[in-house]
């Protein structure tokens, strides 16, 4: 279905203002932090709902794992594992009065995306900032939804081998110009070109380290940014721990501190796992602002 343009969630731009809060709803069996949690339709559509009520205004729902060394899922087998789920979350949400909560696909196939906007979802979110499937940007742009393009070197199966970067910041911003650039020549609304620098694919804690200090580079572009650091290996790294050792669900506290790194810098979304968290640490930062 399309749902009203109009509706669609418009980051601020002004600096100070909360960030909105994506959450995950990973349906996938593999994923790093949470595989295996959500797998039925009904667990989804549960999880999802409370994070809407924990205060998410987005609910980002993926059928493919993109952790280091994860194998790739066909098209036609994320659409099995998603479109049922976001057709149930959906309606749900708007049972619930929470129509302004919105939906979105984490997927880099433009197959998968067309379905899932049609069962509900309102924004595309892909990981290979539509190189992995040309049709994307047509998409976004035919359907007039927003759409995230993050920065990845490399793919999720060895994104994390030795990733090197001469500048990083200059070259994961200017890799998102340049992909922010074809999405509005695509004919995507430049409102509806959001940017993401892919903390954690690969890079190292360096890499990490550097972008999340130089995050208001890529909020002066002025296409929203979306950070998504939430429960990440650099987190442990951080602690001086082996992620083996502080597991993803343990890394909530430096999520927390990456996100409001984010929020000063001026970010517009921050993709996480913990919502309530988040969005108590969060309230407190806004009210010192």
């Amino acid at each position: 279905m399309d749902r009203d343009h109009d509706q669609h969630p418009r980051p601020s731009q002004t600096k100070g203002t909360c960030p909105l809060l994506m959450g995950v709803l990973n349906i996938t069996p593999d994923s790093f932090s949470d595989g295996g949690d959500f797998l039925g339709a009904e667990q989804a559509v549960a999880h999802g709902l409370e994070m809407a009520r924990q205060g998410a205004r987005i609910i980002d729902v993926g059928g493919e794992s993109s952790r280091p060394g994860s194998e790739r899922v066909n098209a036609d087998e994320q659409c099995r594992r998603v479109i049922e789920p976001i057709a149930a979350l959906r309606s749900a949400l708007d049972k619930q009065g929470m129509n302004e909560v919105l939906i979105s696909i984490d997927t880099t196939r433009a197959q998968v995306a067309r379905a899932a906007i049609d069962a509900g979802a309102g924004i595309l979110n892909d990981i290979s900032a539509g190189t992995e499937d040309s049709d994307m940007l047509g998409l976004a742009a035919e359907r007039k939804v927003p759409i995230v393009l993050m920065h990845m070197q490399g793919e999720p199966g060895t994104m994390q081998n030795q990733p090197e970067y001469q500048d990083v910041v200059n070259e994961v911003l200017g890799y998102l110009t340049q992909r922010a650039t074809a999405a509005v020549d695509a004919g995507v609304a430049p409102e509806d070109v959001w940017i993401d620098p892919g903390i954690g694919f690969g890079k190292t804690l360096a890499h990490n380290l550097g972008l999340l200090a130089c995050l208001e580079r890529f909020v002066a572009t002025g296409f929203p940014v979306l950070l998504g650091a939430s429960r990440k290996r650099f987190i442990a790294a951080c602690s001086g721990r082996d992620p083996v050792d502080l597991p993803a669900k343990q890394r909530v506290p430096g999520s927390i501190a990456a996100a409001l790194i984010g929020a000063a810098a001026g970010v517009h979304v921050i993709r996480v796992h913990d919502v309530a968290e988040h969005q108590q640490a969060l309230a407190v930062w806004h009210r010192c602002n």
